[in-house]
């Protein structure tokens, strides 16, 4: 999977996460670690997900390693489905520190986030403090959001689609301001000639995944929003519950 492919975004490893500069703390202004928020969202994963392990861990960088994206995906063994923790963080005060849950297609990495983003603060002296509980927060919402997903999903796959509709339903995306005009081809190729043979059903979950392909192009700052916009979007055309 290639979470960022806009200029000035590349995926990265967690060395290159590691490798990037911390910036100097303030008197008004506290940076987290990208490597801390990452390793923290695993360790807590790891003590509070007993039913799952760890699948991967993948990254985003931009604005030379000033932005951040991550996604941990974890592993259970009565689903194809696995569960995300999606995170961001910046270096350069452009976006609060953020965490969303949902699903990943393992089959491909896609995305299903459901909900909202917990905000883990803006980088204020407290931040490092404050941020533990929050994410422990976010954690233990994880598994409901989860199972929400899966059903979601379920519902999705029973839903047909004609080509006509989905044609309406990418255009819906981009009116929403969820896709690019760059983005549209993408889905609209993936929708048409999907390369992963489970989407080759004519579903609203096939649609979806066909969206969520061309959203790994999103950049890291807005690459939650986009996701979890999808969701609930699909969720108000194809009135499934979208929202734990």
């Amino acid at each position: 999977m290639t979470l960022l492919m806009q200029r000035g975004s590349e995926a990265a490893s967690l060395e290159m996460v590691r490798d990037v500069p911390i910036p100097k703390a303030t008197r008004t202004y506290q940076p987290v670690s990208h490597e801390q928020l990452s390793t923290m969202l695993l360790q807590m994963a790891d003590h509070l997900l007993p039913g799952f392990s760890h699948s991967t861990s993948q990254f985003g960088l931009a604005a030379e390693g000033n932005k951040m994206f991550g996604v941990h995906t974890l592993r259970s063994s009565d689903t194809s489905m696995g569960l995300s923790i999606g995170f961001r963080n910046s270096y350069d005060r452009s976006m609060s520190v953020g965490i969303a849950v949902g699903a990943s297609v393992l089959v491909c990495d896609n995305l299903a986030l459901c909900g909202d983003i917990t905000i883990l603060r803006k980088h204020t002296l407290n931040v490092i403090r404050d941020m533990e509980s929050m994410a422990l927060s976010a954690i233990y919402k994880s598994q409901k959001v989860y199972h929400q997903v899966l059903k979601d999903a379920e519902a999705m796959q029973s839903q047909e689609v004609s080509d006509d509709n989905a044609h309406r339903m990418l255009g819906l995306v981009y009116g929403r301001g969820i896709m690019t005009p760059r983005q549209i081809p993408v889905a609209q190729r993936e929708w048409k000639n999907p390369q992963y043979e489970a989407f080759a059903p004519r579903t609203v979950w096939s649609l979806y995944n066909a969206i969520t392909e061309a959203l790994k192009s999103a950049p890291p700052q807005s690459i939650m929003e986009k996701h979890l916009g999808l969701h609930q979007l699909f969720s108000e055309q194809y009135q499934f519950m979208g929202v734990a």
